[in-house]
């Protein structure tokens, strides 16, 4: 009798395990890391070989910054699975970030696997766009001495023109933004937002003006992009330009307050940060009174923000 319920329950303990499974992935494509993790983790106890359990373990050690378990799951992954593009291409994120983590010296040693594992991911996988953007950021911030080489970056800039037009030039202009060539820059994003016209496309257009402290020309084509894709984000870029370089202030006040109305989480940047450009463009005009109110907002949204505290007593002196 005994044996029989035992192979009567057997069933339910496995409908139970593939829940436990479907509820963490659930959880982890809803973003709740937190949650997901401890499930994944009591599946896991049960089904020590399952990949994807080991790797969703990997993607959230990375997202929590927790680089020597994310090496750990990554390394064990791609070496049984030697051909998985995927996950070479994880491993060698997760080395570079545990690089970035240490001292310089100690991040030497590092250098040799991080190359080996994205360059390994291009071979297998042609259409491999991240890793392609990895091996470009990799060879440009390496010192010539170690490896490193714009020349090399332009190799990989033109394997991404071939998988994705729109990488390609993007991969292109960030490449000439970062050797300070900023027309060439300038010309190979327009032709990413020829092409594409993604968001995307636009906000390294209008980064690249306000690193050339170029604000008009930001906040003209950040406007372009927020008639084009209503995206909330927008409204704070734009305003925070407004802020910045004293100028076009209703136009930023608008935005500003548009961004606070519609605020989502998914939008980034917290609210005591619009409230603090608000807080500076009422001080550019001069109106104490409001610029006090919006500062006062912002403190008291989040009490320990030292930039608001700062600007605080000279709005007090107007």
């Amino acid at each position: 009798m005994k044996n029989v319920l035992i192979l009567l329950l057997l069933p339910f303990c496995a409908i139970a395990q593939i829940s436990t499974f479907n509820k963490a992935e659930n959880l982890f494509n809803q973003n709740k890391f937190d949650q997901a993790q401890p499930l994944f983790q009591e599946y896991l106890e049960t089904h020590p070989e399952n990949e994807k359990t080991r790797e969703y373990l990997g993607d959230i050690a990375s997202y929590n910054k927790n680089w020597d378990t994310a090496i750990d799951f990554y390394e064990n992954l791609s070496q049984e699975n030697e051909k998985n593009a995927n996950y070479h291409f994880k491993y060698g994120g997760a080395l570079g970030m545990k690089a970035l983590a240490i001292s310089r010296i100690r991040a030497l040693t590092y250098i040799g696997d991080i190359k080996e594992q994205f360059t390994t991911a291009a071979e297998l996988d042609p259409n491999h766009i991240e890793t392609r953007w990895a091996l470009i950021e990799l060879y440009l911030q390496l010192p010539g001495i170690l490896g490193g080489s714009t020349s090399k970056a332009e190799k990989y800039a033109e394997e991404l023109q071939k998988i994705s037009a729109v990488d390609g030039y993007l991969s292109k202009g960030y490449i000439e933004e970062y050797n300070n060539n900023e027309k060439a820059a300038e010309k190979y994003y327009k032709q990413a937002i020829g092409i594409g016209g993604s968001p995307h496309t636009y906000e390294k257009l209008t980064s690249l003006y306000e690193k050339n402290n170029q604000p008009e020309a930001a906040i003209k084509n950040a406007e372009k992009s927020l008639e084009l894709h209503q995206r909330n984000q927008l409204n704070y870029q734009i305003g925070k330009i407004a802020a910045e370089y004293d100028m076009e202030p209703q136009l930023g006040i608008a935005c500003l307050k548009s961004y606070i109305e519609n605020h989502s989480y998914k939008d980034g940047v917290p609210t005591h940060w619009a409230y603090y450009r608000l807080a500076q463009i009422y001080r550019n005009l001069g109106d104490k009174k409001q610029a006090l109110e919006c500062i006062d907002k912002a403190i008291a949204t989040s009490s320990n923000f030292e930039e608001a505290i700062a600007i605080r007593a000279d709005i007090r002196d107007l």
